[in-house]
Formats: C-alpha cells, sequence, structure tokens
C-alpha cells in the first residue's frame, strides 16, 4: 500500500518524481512544476482518481522524486527515467515497423552511403525514414550515377586495397574508387556533402550544376562526356520525382498525426524538408495513463524528439492539438536543435490540407493495427489461460522463463534464458552465461551453477531495492527447464534451497516434447496441436537457438586465436598493425628478422620474439633472462 510522504517533506520545486512498487521496480515516471502540488494530487480519495492513475497508486508502495532547476530539466530527466527504466504505467510508443533509414556514415575516413535500420550512432548522417528498403536502395542507385560515393562494406573495401584494384561498381562508373586513390580525398568529400545537400532537399543547386556542365561540354563538342552528364541529370530528376512535393514553399517542418480511442493511439509523422516528403513513420501508442489530447501530444513530442540530433528537429512541428505547457515544449525543442522551434496548429491553407492527409494515414493504420492486434491478442490469451489449466498454475503465467545448456564435448559449457512476456517475446530480457565449474560434461551440474546464479541475483536485487543496472529484477510465473526428470530435479531443488518454491517449474524433454511437473513420474498430457505446447515449444526453441548461438561465438573465438596471441609485448593493437601491414599470418611468417626489425613502430626485442615463435624457435628473450638461484 502506497504511504504518503510526511507533511512538508515534499518540496515546492520543479522535478521529477517516481512511484515504484513492492519489487522496488519504477512503474510510473511525472514531472512537475511544483512536486508538492502535483503529487498531493495522488493522494486523495482513491474514488476521485481517473481509473489508470487509481490502478497505478494501488500498484505502488513508495514515491521518491529528484529536484532539478526548472520545468525544461525536469522535462529531460522525465523523457531519460522513463528510456531508462519502462515504467508500465507510462504511455509508450512503439514502432508497428522497423522503419529503414537511408545513412551516410561521416564517422569514416571515406564515407559510404548504405540502408540501416535500429538505434542511431554518432558519426552517421541518417534520411528518412523510409516505408520499404527497396525504396531506399532504388533512390541510392539513381543517386550513385551523380554521387558515385562507396557502398560496400569495410572489409571489402580493405580487400581491394590491398588487391590494389577497384571493384564492379568502378567499373560501371558509380563509385570513385577511393580504395585505390582514383579520387582525392577533396574530391571525394565534395561528392559526399553534394549527396547530403541533395537529400536533404537542396535540390535546385544539383540540376542547376549539372545543368551547365552538359551544355559546356556539348559546346567544347565533349559529347560523350555531355552524355554521361545528361544521364545523371535524367538520374537526379528521376530521385527529385520519388520525393512528393507538399508545398510552392521550400520549408523545413514535421507534420504529425494522431488518432486515438481509450486505449491506445496511431501516430503518423510527416518529415518535410524543402517542400518535399523525405520521409515518414508510423507509431502506435499504449495509453496506459489517462491522458488528454493535449497531455497526449506533449508525451508523442517529449519522447520522439528526447534523443534527436539536431539535424533532426525542423524549424516547425504542425499537429492537431497544441500540447500542454505549449511553451515549455517549444523550448525543449528549441534546446535539443540549437535553434528556434515553433509548434503550431495549422488553421488553413495547404499545411492543413497536409495534417488532414497525415491523419488519414494514421486512421488507416491504426485499423490495421487494431485488426492486427485483435488476432494476436487473442491467441496470446487462448494459449497463456490453456497453459494455466493444462499445468493447474495458480494463476497465467504472464512471464515464462526458460534455461538451456548448450556444450561440444564438455568444453565451452554455456547457458541461456530466455524471456516471454504476455506470451511475446522479450528479447531486452535474454540472458547468457559461461559455465564457471566445467568437471567435463556434466550438464546437471551446469544447470545448477545457471540456476543458482539467476535466482540468487534475483534476490539480491530484490533486497536492496530499485537501482540503476537491475537485471533480474522480477521472478517468471513459470520456469521451464530444457531437458527431463532429472534436469527438473535440479531445479526443484534450487528454489527449494533458495526460498523460492512458489515459482512453478516443468521440464520440457525434447524427444516426444513431454512435460514433466515436479512429483509427478508421468508427463502431463497436453495435446500437440495444443496452443499451450506451442508456447512452451517457442521459448524453448529460443532458449536453444540462443545457447547455440553463444557456444558458437565462443568456439569460432578460440578457433580464430592466432599465432601472434602467443608473443610477449604483441598487444591487439600491434597485431592489427601487423596484419593489416602484411596482410596475413602467412605473409608475415615469409618475411626475414630484419624486415621485421626495421618496423619502428616494433620493439626490436619483440620483432624477435615474434620471428621465433613464427618459426618455432625458443624465444630470445626467454634464452636472455638469468638463471634461476639454486
Amino acid at each position: 500500500m502506497l504511504s504518503r510522504p510526511p507533511a512538508g517533506t515534499i518540496p515546492d520545486t520543479p522535478g521529477s518524481y517516481q512511484f515504484k512498487d513492492q519489487h522496488g521496480r519504477v512503474i510510473y515516471v511525472g514531472k512537475a512544476k511544483s512536486l508538492r502540488s502535483r503529487l498531493s494530487n495522488y493522494f486523495g480519495p482513491p474514488a476521485t482518481l481517473p481509473l489508470r492513475t487509481r490502478q497505478m497508486v494501488t500498484a505502488a508502495t513508495t514515491v521518491e522524486w529528484i529536484e532539478v532547476r526548472n520545468e525544461v530539466e525536469a522535462l529531460f530527466l522525465e523523457y531519460n527515467l522513463i528510456k531508462e527504466h519502462r515504467p508500465r504505467f507510462n504511455i509508450r510508443l512503439k514502432d508497428d515497423k522497423s522503419y529503414p533509414f537511408l545513412a551516410v556514415t561521416l564517422d569514416e575516413e571515406w564515407p559510404r552511403a548504405m540502408v540501416m535500420r535500429g538505434a542511431k550512432r554518432k558519426g552517421v548522417r541518417y534520411f528518412g525514414p523510409y516505408a520499404h528498403a527497396y525504396a531506399i536502395r532504388e533512390t541510392l542507385d539513381l543517386l550513385l550515377r551523380t554521387f558515385p560515393i562507396r557502398t560496400c562494406t569495410n572489409g571489402k573495401f580493405q580487400r581491394h586495397q590491398r588487391l590494389g584494384r577497384p571493384c564492379l561498381y568502378a567499373h560501371i562508373e558509380k563509385c570513385a574508387a577511393p580504395c585505390v586513390n582514383a579520387v582525392t580525398p577533396d574530391d571525394y568529400r565534395a561528392l559526399v556533402d553534394d549527396m547530403l545537400a541533395f537529400l536533404a532537399g537542396e535540390s535546385s543547386p544539383v540540376v542547376a550544376r549539372l545543368e551547365t556542365l552538359m551544355a559546356e561540354a556539348a559546346d567544347e563538342l565533349e559529347f560523350e562526356r555531355a552524355a554521361r552528364l545528361r544521364d545523371q541529370l535524367a538520374s537526379v530528376r528521376k530521385a527529385i520525382e520519388r520525393q512528393q512535393m507538399v508545398g510552392d514553399k521550400a520549408e523545413d517542418l514535421d507534420v504529425i498525426g494522431l488518432v486515438e480511442d481509450e486505449l491506445e493511439a496511431s501516430v503518423q509523422i510527416f518529415f518535410v524538408r524543402r517542400g518535399r516528403v523525405v520521409g515518414r513513420k508510423g507509431l502506435v501508442v499504449d495509453k496506459v495513463e489517462d491522458l488528454d489530447p493535449p497531455a497526449l501530444t506533449a508525451a508523442v513530442l517529449e519522447q520522439m524528439y528526447g534523443d534527436a540530433t539536431p539535424d533532426d528537429v525542423p524549424k516547425e512541428v504542425l499537429v492537431r492539438v497544441e500540447p500542454e505547457d505549449h511553451a515549455l515544449y517549444e523550448e525543449f525543442l528549441t534546446l535539443v536543435r540549437g535553434h528556434k522551434v515553433k509548434v503550431r496548429v495549422p488553421q488553413r491553407g495547404e499545411k492543413r490540407a497536409l495534417l488532414e492527409t497525415v491523419e488519414h494515414n494514421a486512421q488507416e493504420a491504426f485499423q490495421r493495427h487494431k485488426l492486427k492486434r485483435a488476432s494476436d491478442h487473442n491467441a496470446r490469451a487462448q494459449a497463456l489461460t490453456s497453459l494455466q489449466e493444462a499445468l493447474e498454475l495458480p494463476e497465467a503465467p504472464l512471464r515464462i522463463e526458460c534455461f538451456d545448456i548448450s556444450n561440444l564435448q564438455g568444453t565451452e559449457i554455456v547457458a541461456s534464458m530466455t524471456v516471454l512476456e504476455d506470451g511475446i517475446p522479450k528479447r531486452s530480457e535474454y540472458r547468457r552465461f559461461k559455465i564457471r565449474h566445467q568437471d567435463g560434461q556434466d550438464d546437471f551440474a551446469a544447470m545448477e551453477e545457471v540456476l543458482t546464479r539467476r535466482f540468487r541475483r534475483y534476490l539480491d536485487e530484490r533486497d536492496e531495492g530499485a537501482r540503476a543496472g537491475k537485471r533480474f529484477a522480477y521472478p517468471p510465473n513459470l520456469l521451464v527447464i530444457d531437458g527431463g526428470k532429472g534436469q527438473l530435479g535440479v531445479a526443484v531443488r534450487v528454489l527449494e534451497d533458495l526460498g523460492l518454491e512458489e515459482i512453478s517449474v516443468v521440464g520440457l524433454a525434447k524427444r516426444f516434447e513431454e512435460v514433466f511437473r515436479p512429483g509427478e513420474s508421468e508427463p502431463v498430457r497436453i495435446p500437440r496441436d495444443s496452443p499451450a505446447l506451442y508456447l512452451l515449444q517457442q521459448v524453448r526453441d529460443e532458449a536453444h537457438r540462443f545457447a547455440i548461438t553463444y557456444h558458437r561465438s565462443l568456439r569460432d573465438k578460440k578457433m580464430t586465436s592466432s599465432v601472434l596471441d602467443e608473443v610477449p609485448g604483441l598487444g591487439p593493437a600491434r597485431r592489427t598493425r601487423l596484419l593489416k601491414h602484411f596482410g596475413s599470418v602467412k605473409k608475415l611468417r615469409e618475411q626475414d628478422q630484419e624486415t621485421l626489425g626495421s618496423l619502428t613502430w616494433l620493439p626490436d626485442a619483440v620483432a624477435a620474439d615474434l620471428y621465433a615463435t613464427l618459426h618455432g624457435e625458443p624465444l630470445p628473450s626467454a634464452r636472455a633472462l638469468p638463471s634461476s638461484p639454486p
């Protein structure tokens, strides 16, 4: 039960507050201009609170707060805490798909263009997102005819550097071949800058320059060059046509369309640069807190732009409803961008029509999402209920954990832990373990070690309360062991030793997909076409895949260890430099000792030891050591 802090202890200052449950896990994060005024609203009669707020207060046991200097700092702090803790009662923006971006890696010596998904990283310029990866590849294919920057991987680039000849892309004039120094760094950087400017919407200067160069080539009777420029111009114009024109003015703005019901909301964002739509993105909001339209708009702005770079934020953001604390969110976006940003509601004209188009897209996406969610949610609920009934569990297994052991003839024994929450894999909480006590091929001992480590860590974190970096904070409703009665017996013993008998546990044997419960000699009969058995197979197969992947990575790392690892004084940096200089260990072995000794960055003693190691001779440094006293 939530206890109210003593009167007068809550400061009357801006800040962020966090409600926590009995496990010390943050379940809600908020911000306030006055912490005292805002928190007092949560301690009124429960009947007066909105339904979801009442549920949150009922689930909470403590409340804490962090003071800051002003409202903007409170807003940034709230965003970072929500990102860190992912509280269950804060709304969450979820991509309805993983959208691809066209990215240019400016942090590399020779920048390259590529399709990228997932989290953004520093030193990379992103354009989009696009609805489909093939749209990026088609656009990039057109642009490479005019801006021939590289698209190859670093491995391929380095291989052609060593070979001294470029790849096919250079021969078909889609790459300037920096791998063989066919272009100077300054000229290559100019190509990259031109492509960036074009992708940012500045197409007119590029078209004008190509038209001028084509006319000059024709006047000078250089018809082959003029023909190439004509083809480049055609490619650029075709790429421009792919970008939908939405206004007469070359403006930069983001347009946010939002459609909602009582439980969820659909968000569509169109990214307009220089008057053209250069990307779009769709999000779904799970409304786990009570928000009116202005508060929902504010939450969308906060989570959309909290991690944005200055280039991601335009001068203007169009919305249907002004966010609450409108001035605060304009200041927030202005700080992210570094220049003034306006958040406004268009009333008429082209911008109003554009906002309605975006909202129409949001409505259609919402209908597709609800149809899919209804199907998926019903199937998951049916599977969880079926599993609860088949195993006679006290409650639905909303969190299922599965453990698997993987080894190869007793070497590199590893284990995996996979998690299903609400019937969905939660990959952020998958864990892998390297067995510390490897006494041959003993899967029982390995399972005992892993389960003991996992649940001791849970007990430690439960006793410590909430803190950053918590990795095993929640116990499972159902523990699944990949194995038969023997493995199940190990799991039961570990849980009993740790006082966690309340956790339900079963074993899933691979051979006949038999499910065993503690204390029962016969397996539970679950029909092979049952959604309950499918759920168990899903989490077991995930655990097996995850363990095998980890085992292979360790085995490959061990198999690829080099003879260079045995040379004293030859660390990772020098090994990498040697291989880059000579190309391979085979080439390195062909060098004489004088060549190795001539490397100014390699000490003479290390060069001598390297030569001896490569040729199976005693190490000179070892021979030079004085003999041990008797």
